[in-house]
């Protein structure tokens, strides 16, 4: 791993020597070239970059088809990366969940795209870095005309996706309800006090010993998909 961190930075000080503007970026996959991965996922390389001082020098591109390898969605691949600032660029394809190795498909599923591309408008997009479709073709599509519409089916759902989720975080259908899930985390007494540092387990106890239970509220998970849908 130290000699991994060490190559990496002599790339990031070859880029400054040849006046390179660009991003450097680290593509997460599992179990490739090597059994214990250590860019496994998002979590394991920004982990990776944060040890060795290599955060800001780097960013990551993740692939959708990779995080599916990963036991992973891309979204939440590409919602991690967004919140821990190291978000670069986007690999647009997918894969069949069923199988252990990436098959490299079109992105052509308008549901997902438009989760996809919600990580990604959050963000205000991805510049320097982008989309590109790291796909192929399916082994019976034989056509040379089945290329065109690949690619065509595949920059039409992503921009279907785009204007989805522009509209989802516009209208803040989705927001509402992940803001009314965790309320208490920033109104009340205790939630604003773990929030700002200021609780402890003695304190928590305490606190429990002489207030009634809080009462439990449901997630509406059915709604949020729903609500999901309705945009979709």
């Amino acid at each position: 791993l130290n000699h991994m961190a060490l190559f990496l930075k002599m790339a990031d000080e070859f880029k400054t020597a040849i006046g390179f503007n660009g991003t450097l970026l680290l593509e997460p996959k599992p179990q490739e070239p090597t059994k214990h991965q250590y860019d496994w996922d998002v979590a394991t390389t920004a982990g990776f970059l944060e040890h060795h001082g290599l955060k800001g020098k780097f960013k990551i591109n993740v692939e959708c088809n990779h995080a599916t390898l990963a036991g992973h969605s891309c979204e939440h691949e590409l919602e991690l990366a967004r919140i821990l600032g190291v978000l670069g660029n986007l690999d647009a394809n997918t894969g069949d969940p069923q199988v252990g190795w990436d098959t490299d498909q079109f992105l052509t599923d308008p549901r997902q795209a438009t989760l996809v591309m919600l990580p990604i408008v959050k963000q205000g997009g991805l510049a320097p870095g982008g989309i590109n479709f790291d796909a192929k073709l399916r082994r019976e599509s034989t056509d040379v005309e089945d290329l065109f519409l690949a690619h065509i089916g595949g920059m039409d759902a992503l921009a279907y996706g785009l204007r989805k989720a522009a509209k989802i975080i516009q209208e803040g259908a989705l927001d509402a309800l992940v803001g009314n899930r965790y309320k208490t985390w920033y109104s009340g007494v205790v939630g604003p006090a773990i929030e700002g540092g200021k609780m402890s387990f003695e304190k928590l106890e305490a606190w429990a010993l002489t207030n009634d239970a809080p009462t439990a509220e449901s997630s509406k998970q059915e709604l949020a998909e729903t609500v999901l849908n309705y945009y979709v």
